[in-house]
């Protein structure tokens, strides 16, 4: 992992390097999902932040399960 030092700017700016940015796939005027995890700042864009929620879902879900189709089910009996 390459690091790179930056200063935090007017307004707690922080300005991410070109080669960082190009790196993640983002430009300017994208947005960034940033959170704090055992006192690191991680980014990652919306769409990593997709493919994240998925990869833990399929943990517990086995794939091909279609959880719309189970929680349908469900409503179909409750109303029975």
């Amino acid at each position: 992992m390459k690091e790179t030092l930056v200063k935090i700017g007017e307004g707690g700016r922080v300005v991410i390097p070109a080669t960082l940015r190009k790196a993640m796939g983002v430009s300017i005027g994208d947005e960034l999902i940033v959170r704090l995890v055992d006192g690191e700042l991680r980014m990652l864009t919306p769409r990593q932040a997709v493919r994240l929620a998925q990869s833990l879902v399929r943990q517990f879900v086995p794939k091909g399960s279609r959880l719309v189709d189970e929680l349908i089910e469900e409503r179909r009996k409750e109303d029975e």
